[in-house]
């Protein structure tokens, strides 16, 4: 089992009970849990892989998985930035698969 299976079966069994569940396309969220690991090796946490780190465990604590984002992403998209957290209804294909926009303030965007 590789390190991104043991943190997908560890993460599910924490966040499903939340009312999160992974994206259904499986090789996709095992990549992005691959970039998570990789981001934990680099910086010393797990920061969102879809978006641009600082470096700064302050300054990214917005973006450490789970952002502070997700659930007003869910909430309002059925998924949040990354596709790796989505509602039932987004994997079920009941809600359309909307571009989901950047929340994160452009003061913490790190340019």
């Amino acid at each position: 089992m590789t390190e991104a299976e043991k943190l997908f079966d560890m993460l599910r069994k924490v966040q499903e009970p939340k009312g999160y569940y992974f994206n259904k396309d499986r090789q996709r969220v095992l990549e992005l849990l691959e970039a998570l690991l990789t981001n934990k090796g680099r910086y010393g946490y797990m920061s969102c892989p879809c978006r641009l780190a600082s470096g700064d465990r302050v300054n990214d604590q917005d973006i450490v998985c789970p952002c502070v984002y997700r659930e007003a992403d869910v909430k309002e998209f059925g998924s949040c930035y990354c596709n790796l957290y989505v509602s039932t209804a987004w994997n079920n294909e009941e809600i359309p698969h909307e571009y989901v926009p950047e929340r994160r303030p452009p003061e913490r965007l790190g340019f």
